[in-house]
């Protein structure tokens, strides 16, 4: 079946970037500054076509190789895992990005052309002085830039462990946004074997059967859209799932992902949680679920050892690097 998203993200004017991080950011919802950095020099070359676009990158590449993915034309674009499950529909090369944009250009008109997508290449690694000539008003220290290089591409829905901050430098392309509510609507794939870190939604967004996969029909109802335009940027915060969709034969894009987790990976907890109780009985599960509510996720949990005098708080006590050196040390104890 054919569907297009109704929910639309909301918009804001990039002169909020001053203050995004009180009025928008901490809203826990995808927004859209239109024309971000549409000052960028990188921006401006891509607007007279892909070879200048291509020249300035050459600029500042220092011919570090990095990943890149081709798959056949017959997939139309779309990177995921083979039939079987058992691999995926791409294989993998390594070239510098200016090798990557030659051959790019040379598809551009081709009919049916191979996939081409190198992602997440740090830019301070292979493009060393592209950040300081291309500064983003929302940049922060723990988020360096990385860039993103294809042709017409799918990259299935996904969520990141950390905000994240997505400029379109060239090419136009479509994000399609679900809360992390609509997880379980939304068929995730294989937890450990991925296509690029985190796992994916097995949907198509292209063309859903919801015959094999019935509920992404209620996803559908919470599904956001929005194309974004050289020099928009969305900000996509953590656990929100998107997928993304390149548009045009030459495609560029620049991310920048904060805000991780301070102090160890919570998917890696939820995978310990699994090992260690999922499969319990139905009455020991339910009894470990208050503990986990009582410590963990209620409002109130960082005050449930207040009856406690400070000292004896130990691990339930606030945070600190003397109780996150005990619980370090907990873990790898109790994970032998």
């Amino acid at each position: 079946m054919d569907w297009t998203p109704t929910g639309r993200v909301r918009e804001v004017p990039a002169s909020d970037a001053a203050d995004f991080a009180t009025t928008h950011g901490a809203a826990y919802e995808p927004v859209v500054l239109r024309g971000l950095v549409a000052d960028w020099p990188l921006v401006r070359a891509g607007r007279e076509g892909a070879p200048a676009a291509a020249e300035l990158l050459a600029r500042y590449d220092r011919g570090e190789p990095t990943h890149v993915m081709r798959a056949p034309a017959a997939v139309g674009g779309r990177f995921f895992y083979d039939d079987a499950l058992r691999g995926f529909n791409f294989k993998v090369e390594r070239a510098p990005l200016s090798t990557l944009m030659g051959e790019l250009i040379a598809l551009d008109g081709h009919a049916s052309p191979p996939g081409l997508y190198a992602g997440s290449a740090p830019t301070a690694q292979h493009l060393p002085g592209f950040a300081e000539a291309h500064p983003m008003p929302l940049a922060r220290p723990d988020g360096p830039p990385r860039i993103w290089v294809g042709n017409k591409t799918r990259v299935a829905a996904h969520y990141d462990v950390s905000d994240n901050v997505a400029v379109v430098a060239m090419g136009r392309r479509r994000f399609t946004l679900f809360p992390p509510a609509a997880t379980p609507d939304l068929y995730v794939g294989p937890l450990d074997v991925t296509i690029a870190g985190q796992p994916v939604s097995m949907v198509d967004l292209a063309a859903p059967d919801l015959e094999r996969y019935p509920r992404f029909a209620h996803a559908m109802e919470q599904a956001l859209s929005v194309v974004l335009e050289p020099g928009d940027a969305i900000f996509v915060p953590t656990l929100w799932w998107h997928a993304v969709e390149a548009l045009d034969p030459v495609n560029i894009l620049v991310n920048y992902w904060y805000n991780q987790p301070p102090a160890g990976s919570p998917f890696a907890a939820m995978l310990h949680a699994m090992l260690a109780i999922r499969d319990l009985p139905a009455p020991q599960r339910a009894a470990w679920g208050v503990w986990f509510d009582q410590y963990v996720f209620r409002a109130d949990a960082a005050s449930s050892a207040d009856h406690l005098p400070p000292h004896a708080k130990g691990v339930a006590g606030p945070p600190s690097p003397a109780r996150e050196q005990a619980m370090r040390a907990y873990l790898r104890r109790a994970l032998g």
